[in-house]
């Protein structure tokens, strides 16, 4: 069996224009995705900081710091090194899907209704024990 010819041409036997064309579409693919990325979880970093009090239906009041906004994904994990995966992020909107490693993994929606008023449900196994919450987290104060 022949081997396939190759149909590329090295870059320095190209012309001119067809070069400057080459590394420009190859910059302009690797700068496009840098500039268009946004930033990642903005609906929870518009929150107001300080302390909210999240009343977990059917399980009571608790009161939280909040210093940037995505404490609220990982109600249940209280584990730091869990790996997160943003499923969605918009103005009012974020859901959340995340792992902890040996405790379990969640899923969580958090829906904004103000800047000091969330909604938030959040579903998975913590351990070995499924979860399923639904919480509304308000602003009370400063830490």
């Amino acid at each position: 069996m022949r081997p396939m010819k190759s149909l590329s041409m090295p870059l320095k036997a190209m012309p001119r224009p067809a070069r400057l064309l080459a590394l420009g579409s190859g910059l302009t693919l690797i700068a496009l995705p840098l500039a268009a990325a946004p930033p990642e979880l903005a609906m929870l970093s518009g929150l107001t900081k300080g302390k909210w009090e999240l009343r977990i239906r059917g399980e009571g009041t608790r009161s939280m710091c909040v210093r940037n906004g995505p404490e609220f994904i990982q109600i249940k994990h209280a584990d730091t090194g869990c790996s997160r995966f943003i499923v969605s992020d918009t103005p009012t909107d974020v859901t959340v899907q995340y792992t902890c490693r040996g405790n379990g993994y969640g899923r969580t929606h958090i829906r904004r209704e103000s800047p000091k008023l969330v909604q938030i449900d959040s579903t998975g196994i913590h351990n070995g024990s499924p979860f399923d919450i639904s919480a509304e987290a308000r602003h009370v104060g400063a830490c």
